[in-house]
């Protein structure tokens, strides 16, 4: 079904180079303790705009036409990728608006509005927002910007596996995030085109985690969203019109896990104390998977994949509190 090939990863990185860190892999020995194998985390929460975004966000914006950039982008977001189409179009000049539901944090509505965006608040839900973004590209004539469903944003996150492989290429085991599957599929593609033999497993929270009853359906579905920490996360993945990501996942992940919020909250107070990491609650999946046990300890080299930072002062700061006699 779909053509996106590792080549895609490899041109998204060139484009990414004047915008995108080439962020670091941190050993945990606490991890590796526990699972008895060699843990790392990719520390995409160090990145310009705090999480993996950026790099999606930059290879579609730095792919647009010369007159794509004078019409202007859109785009639906949970928070991190509007942080992330806002930061790029500031640094191109372009007109930017970002839909987000009434449940986005206050804090990345802020974030998205100091860049400049124009943050527009529309409806409950993150589908509400996906499709009001859609009704003003129709409108106004902007150019829609996918937050995970389109081969330029996947190609992006993409490169992340680039990385992982040329800095750990005896990797055998990286576990992701999930939620619209543009990061997994993306770094699912480029390690699978390097190694089949790679085990690719997705971490979603178990508060309407989409993709994951999808891929139990063997199609993609719609559910209610619900309130989580991992908001992040949250939202749809466009339902009988995804094209991209739900075919990528179901051909590429070897396995789903879900966690709860309690393990997620663990999760981040666990990366905080143990090793001064500000990370939300979308970032912290993977590490919850491990520290629960929802994914086996494996005895070989591991990847986790930390994939933002972008919480709330005050609720890092009552999580840490709540688990501070378990990971001080």
């Amino acid at each position: 079904m779909n053509d996106l090939c590792l080549a895609d990863i490899y041109l998204a990185r060139k484009r990414l180079l004047p915008y995108v860190q080439r962020t670091p892999l941190a050993a945990s020995p606490w991890l590796s303790q526990l699972t008895g194998g060699q843990v790392q985390l990719k520390l995409e929460c160090l990145q310009q705009t705090g999480s993996f975004k950026i790099r999606g966000a930059g290879n579609c914006l730095s792919s647009l036409s010369p007159l794509e950039r004078q019409r202007g982008v859109v785009t639906a977001s949970s928070g991190n990728h509007g942080r992330a189409v806002a930061y790029m179009a500031q640094q191109l000049g372009v007109k930017a608006a970002i839909c987000l539901s009434e449940q986005v944090p206050a804090n990345k509505v802020e974030a998205i509005r100091s860049l400049g965006a124009e943050a527009v608040i529309s409806g409950a839900a993150y589908d509400d927002a996906e499709r009001h973004a859609a009704l003003m590209a129709q409108q106004l004539g902007l150019v829609l910007v996918p937050a995970f469903d389109d081969p330029r944003t996947i190609a992006g996150q993409g490169t992340i596996g680039l990385e992982l492989l040329e800095e750990m290429p005896e990797v055998e085991t990286v576990i992701v995030p999930l939620s619209g599957g543009g990061l997994l599929g993306g770094i699912a593609l480029a390690l699978k085109s390097a190694s089949r033999r790679i085990r690719l497993v997705g971490v979603s929270m178990d508060r309407a985690p989409v993709m994951y009853h999808s891929l139990q359906a063997g199609r993609p579905v719609s559910l209610p969203e619900e309130p989580t920490l991992a908001d992040a996360l949250a939202g749809g993945i466009n339902g009988a019109e995804n094209r991209w990501t739900f075919d990528l996942v179901q051909r590429l992940v070897d396995e789903v896990v879900l966690v709860s919020e309690e393990q997620v909250a663990s999760a981040i107070a666990f990366l905080f104390h143990r090793h001064r990491l500000v990370v939300e609650g979308g970032g912290a999946v993977g590490a919850a998977a491990l520290l629960s046990g929802r994914v086996p300890a494996a005895s070989g080299r591991t990847v986790v994949v930390i994939s933002g930072g972008n919480i709330s002062s005050e609720k890092l700061l009552q999580i840490a509190q709540q688990y501070a006699r378990e990971y001080a």
